[in-house]
């Protein structure tokens, strides 16, 4: 009896110790497979995805990895919330940033969401050069930031280390570019929220549009082209006539002859104006945003201004500003129709501006978007219309032609 209960012992410890050992294998597993990564919400490379997340390559070459579709969403730095727009994110967005607040012509996209951006809690100043604000974003409890600024790794793994939340860095690339950074811009927004069909729809229609702009005027010979120029540019403000840019998107998508183009820099806010006399262009384009700036100089520099044959020919046009916290993506195409059809009116004689701009803010911004236009020119006035610089600015543009 007492060798068959000393067996029983023996097998009991036996079975317990076995049991134990499982207990701590199984615990040590999960200490090493499950514990989480330096910064939340990303997941190196090599480690591959999960069943079910969405794994994305942001502007910063990061990897970022969702468990779902983000549901709350903050967007900051210039042109994040635009882009959030573009792929019909609004309804997701918890929190805009004070910078958004407010009504500006220049921000197309204020104008269908104008309604739900006021109602939004703020969630930082905004603003070129100006630090998230940690605290306010952590209130909204967002899935994901979307970020323009940081744009860098780094700025944006020690945004994600301070939230816990996932950052996603964006990119519009270089100024006007509209190229291959924006369009993975889009659509990682598509993938984020669940819509990359619809991001891939506004990437094609872009595209498609670019690709129609080109082939309208790449068989021009430049000796048949006039000589433009484009002024009073918006760069971190307002600028006059002397702000330019070498690679003007309306200007590029077109091949226009801009005498800008022999520039070392792009973006030029102040320019010598003996260069400007010295290249004297047959025709000149100013961003209407900025016009007053013009106007109110010419007052006191009327031999400088009329020293210019597009003045003295009466070849000042106006043109819509796109570059508001950013590119208005949708006004530099239809600024590119607009110039088209001043410089080679025979190329687009099919086009009518105005049906062409409400197809461009419809395929941005839906059925609210057709109204865009209407506003832009109550605001503006009609862009594409001769200027006469010698009137205020508000009096200069020929309404309704």
């Amino acid at each position: 009896m007492a060798k068959r209960l000393r067996h029983i012992r023996l097998f009991v410890a036996l079975v317990l110790s076995l049991a134990l050992v499982g207990t701590l294998a199984a615990c040590g597993g999960k200490t090493q497979t499950s514990a989480p990564s330096e910064t939340p919400g990303t997941q190196a490379p090599s480690a591959g995805k999960a069943e079910g997340q969405i794994q994305i390559t942001d502007a910063a070459g990061r990897t970022v990895t969702l468990s779902a579709p983000a549901k709350r969403v903050v967007a900051i730095g210039p042109g994040a919330l635009r882009l959030v727009t573009y792929v019909d994110g609004m309804e997701s967005v918890v929190g805009v940033e004070q910078i958004e607040k407010g009504s500006n012509p220049g921000k197309t996209y204020g104008y269908p969401f104008k309604d739900r951006i006021e109602a939004l809690p703020v969630i930082g100043q905004g603003g070129p050069d100006t630090p998230p604000n940690v605290e306010k974003i952590v209130e909204v409890k967002p899935d994901v930031i979307f970020a323009v600024q940081p744009s860098d790794a780094k700025g944006a793994d020690d945004l994600q280390a301070k939230t816990g939340v996932p950052v996603i860095v964006l990119s519009y690339g270089p100024l006007g570019t509209l190229d291959k950074p924006l369009f993975t811009s889009i659509q990682n927004i598509g993938k984020a929220l669940g819509k990359e069909k619809r991001a891939q729809e506004v990437v094609d229609f872009i595209e498609k549009t670019m690709a129609d702009l080109k082939q309208r005027t790449k068989d021009i010979p430049d000796a048949q082209k006039p000589t433009v120029y484009v002024g009073g540019l918006g760069f971190k403000g307002g600028h006059g006539i002397t702000s330019t840019q070498k690679n003007f998107p309306p200007f590029v998508l077109t091949h226009a002859k801009n005498v800008a183009a022999a520039l070392d820099k792009d973006v030029v806010p102040d320019l010598d104006r003996e260069k400007l006399v010295e290249w004297n262009p047959d025709i000149i384009f100013l961003d209407l945003g900025n016009l007053k700036l013009v106007t109110d100089d010419y007052q006191k520099e009327r031999q400088f201004y009329e020293s210019l044959k597009a003045v003295k020919d009466k070849k000042v046009f106006g043109i819509y500003p796109f570059n508001y916290y950013n590119t208005n993506v949708e006004t530099a195409l239809w600024d590119a129709y607009i110039v088209g059809k001043v410089l080679y009116p025979d190329k687009f004689q099919d086009v009518d501006l105005t049906k062409k701009g409400e197809e461009i803010y419809a395929a941005f911004f839906g059925e609210a978007g057709k109204k865009i236009p209407a506003e832009l020119e109550k605001a503006y006035g009609k862009a594409g219309a001769p200027i006469d610089l010698s009137k205020p600015a508000g009096q200069q543009i020929e309404l309704g032609k």
